[in-house]
């Protein structure tokens, strides 16, 4: 689609063109996916396009937020600096941003430098030639843009009527001289006996975000890299290279994304002090499900919002496991009245094979999310390889550290039973009353 710019308005040297996939049932290898073929493209039209800027950009994941996937920022101008120091700035940004780990496919649409036409109105000869400022803008809206006549109806359908010059006749500045307007004699007159055509410079828009002269920034996270690190890489890159009278402001799904926050600083201690809480419950003491509890930590991967959905689920699975331990490991030192050591050798001996069967049952389950393809294939394998490889990590160090956790926290718990206040003396009984006679 000519003159389609999807990151600003309408320009006459830009292009928008969208291409529409098979189904996924035709594409099942990796290659065929929507990551590989956005790289292909974008690795194709840098080395056969040099002359034009041209970038691939996935659909917005939320429709209606945004015109293309990724981040989108503004750069502003608050210090009043001028156009052409805010597009050496812009691309001062995106030239650091493309060379930035973890970013990729940064442009900016803004130009400050677009050849333009300007017309000068010698007002005072058009005055003198009797022809209003009116007929003069008139007839250059009418030739070089377009002006509504009416509406046609034929044939039961309606048609809209416009009338605009054939482009033949408005390719060339001269053409502009050419055209004819009239006095209020009635007399016609060419447009290059009252104005001028002059070629200069300028930008094509002028943006405005929050009162501010801005020019846009867009971009995408480098495979491997979150959402989340992609921002704050910006961020921390925008403070190295714009000077203090620039600032910038997220736009679209990025902003969305800011204002939302980081609710994992919340959800995760949330999520293990509920599980503490109920191991508390389970074994009636505070100290004891701190050698479960401890084992959670081994489980921590990418922060992104599905493998923080995989972390909370591997919270319980490891506690699952050294549950296992734990109980049994609590019952032998109880009941055999051996020492913690003795009792988490043994607990671990006896449960061994249960952590395994259960641990290896689930992470086989997983291995569908892991290897997952078609519509959604990237939630779902950003879910499974969270949990998958956790899980092997968990059952792991679990099988090792949690004996460890157990025999510490014992120790800690009988050296305090040992060294606590105990009441050796009873209360001495009160006095009896003298009887009275």
């Amino acid at each position: 689609m000519r003159g389609i710019n999807l990151f600003g308005g309408n320009q006459p040297n830009t292009a928008a063109v969208f291409l529409p996939f098979k189904e996924f049932s035709e594409r099942k290898t990796r290659e065929q996916s929507l990551p590989a073929i956005l790289a292909k493209i974008n690795a194709r039209v840098r080395a056969e396009i040099p002359e034009a800027l041209v970038i691939a950009f996935p659909p917005p994941p939320v429709s209606g937020i945004g015109n293309a996937g990724g981040y989108k920022l503004f750069i502003q101008d608050r210090g009043n600096a001028g156009l052409d120091e805010l597009q050496t700035q812009a691309f001062a940004m995106m030239v650091k941003a493309n060379q930035t780990p973890g970013l990729a496919n940064n442009l900016t649409t803004f130009r400050a430098n677009v050849p333009q036409l300007w017309l000068d109105v010698d007002r005072v000869k058009a005055k003198s030639m009797d022809v209003p400022l009116s007929n003069i803008f008139g007839t250059l809206q009418t030739y070089l843009g377009s002006t509504y006549v009416n509406d046609l109806t034929l044939f039961g359908r309606t048609y809209r009527v416009t009338a605009q010059a054939d482009s033949q006749f408005r390719l060339s500045p001269d053409d502009i001289r050419l055209l004819k307007t009239r006095n209020n004699s009635g007399g016609v007159v060419p447009l290059g006996s009252v104005a001028t055509v002059k070629e200069v410079t300028g930008a094509d828009q002028i943006t405005r975000y929050n009162m501010f002269s801005a020019a846009d920034l867009s971009g995408q996270p480098a495979p491997g890299a979150s959402s989340g690190q992609a921002l704050s890489a910006v961020e921390h890159l925008a403070k190295q290279t714009l000077p203090t009278s620039f600032t910038t402001e997220w736009t679209e799904i990025a902003l969305q994304q800011k204002l939302a926050g980081n609710s994992a600083i919340y959800i995760f201690p949330l999520c293990v002090l509920f599980v503490f809480l109920l191991l508390s419950a389970l074994y009636e003491s505070w100290s004891l499900p701190l050698a479960i509890i401890l084992i959670v930590p081994m489980c921590s991967m990418e922060n992104n919002i599905f493998t923080q959905i995989g972390f909370i689920v591997l919270v319980g699975l490891a506690c699952k496991n050294a549950i296992l331990i734990v109980e049994f490991a609590k019952q032998i030192q109880d009941r055999d009245h051996k020492d913690r050591f003795t009792a988490a050798v043994e607990a671990c001996r006896l449960r061994l094979r249960p952590i395994l069967m259960t641990s290896f049952a689930f992470i086989f389950g997983v291995v569908p999310l892991l290897v997952s393809s078609g519509a959604g294939a990237e939630m779902r394998q950003a879910l499974g390889t969270a949990v998958f490889f956790g899980m092997l990590g968990v059952t792991g160090f679990g099988l090792f550290l949690t004996p460890v956790f157990y025999v510490v926290i014992m120790w800690f718990k009988e050296r305090r039973a040992k060294t606590a206040p105990a009441l050796t003396q009873a209360a001495p009984p009160l006095a009896a009353e003298p009887a009275l006679h």
